[in-house]
């Protein structure tokens, strides 16, 4: 009968160290260690090349995502404004004028008794283009029409240049 002592390598260990032992390639340890040092310069440039295209697809993509967002944001604060200027009319008992503007809403504008303001917990915010939001009471769409004129700052266009209103949902 022959003893084996017992150690702390478990069968698994043991079977892998015969496995990898007894098949081993000679094939695999004679690689050229120059092709082996590095990429080469075609193997590169195709990877800049399909980096290139990745990024020309995916960058229009975001872009337009982040257009939308915009547009979101606007649409947005002025329902805030809107909200704003309910409560504005509720204590005063009319809308800011033209003149008073969205600021009647942060700042007491003139000598209004029943101001109780100010009806926006932040100052008053520009839209998302850097732009002034366009007041007008009375409104031409209602009793007041709030407006950012878009990406373009003017009246009128389309896709992200349009207008968002208050008046349109």
């Amino acid at each position: 009968m022959i003893y084996h002592p017992k150690t702390k390598k478990s069968r698994v260990s043991r079977l892998m160290f015969r496995v990898c032992g007894a098949t081993r390639d000679s094939r695999l340890e004679t690689r050229n260690s120059s092709a082996s040092a590095g990429f080469t310069l075609i193997e590169l440039i195709v990877v800049v090349v399909i980096i290139g295209l990745l990024a020309g697809l995916v960058l229009p993509q975001f872009i337009r995502q982040e257009e939308k967002a915009k547009i979101k944001t606007a649409k947005a604060q002025i329902e805030l404004f809107g909200t704003a200027l309910d409560t504005f009319r509720l204590d005063v008992g009319r809308y800011p004028s033209t003149e008073e503007g969205l600021r009647a809403l942060s700042q007491k504008p003139g000598a209004l008794e029943r101001w109780d303001g100010p009806y926006l917990k932040k100052d008053l915010p520009e839209d998302p283009w850097g732009k002034a939001y366009v007041y007008r009471s009375p409104g031409e769409h209602g009793p007041y029409d709030i407006l950012s004129y878009g990406a373009d700052g003017v009246q009128g266009g389309e896709g992200d240049n349009r207008d968002v209103t208050s008046w349109e949902r």
